[in-house]
């Protein structure tokens, strides 16, 4: 090997370690890029847990997509008596403030309330609503 290319291999071997090594620049930094969670819990009004599913299925996903409110999962729980009435779901916002935001811009979208009103003429979906606002551990694979 040529004694021009010995420096920088062993300037950048030299940099690659060190940068491995000592990073709170980048841990700083990788919080900062943290999302926020939003589990959400809907119980829905008697006999109507299928229209919630649709409305969500048809409508509301594309609405808060065109929002920034990013999907992460929609569950149905297995054990009785939650599995006749309840829709559990999380979102993901880039921060708290972007949440609240995003919910603002959704609740006064036309098509969201065109789609609300059509799917309640018989009466509201749902009885009920808990919202929990989560941040993921340091272990957690989903940050």
């Amino acid at each position: 090997m040529t004694k021009t290319l010995v420096l920088p291999m062993l300037v950048f071997g030299c940099g690659f370690c060190l940068g491995n090594m000592f990073q709170p620049w980048s841990a700083a930094h990788a919080q900062s890029n943290t999302r926020v969670f939003e589990i959400r819990t809907y119980t829905a009004a008697e006999g109507k847990l299928d229209a919630l599913h649709a409305r969500f299925r048809d409508h509301t996903l594309a609405i808060f997509e065109k929002h920034g409110m990013t999907s992460v999962g929609y569950f149905k729980p297995q054990d009785a008596p939650l599995k006749q009435n309840t829709l559990i779901y999380i979102l993901a916002h880039p921060s708290r403030e972007a949440a609240a935001k995003n919910w603002q811009a959704f609740q006064n979208d036309p098509e969201w309330q065109k789609v609300k009103a059509a799917s309640e003429t018989q009466g509201a979906l749902t009885t009920k609503m808990e919202s929990v606002f989560a941040d993921p551990t340091d272990y957690s694979p989903m940050k």
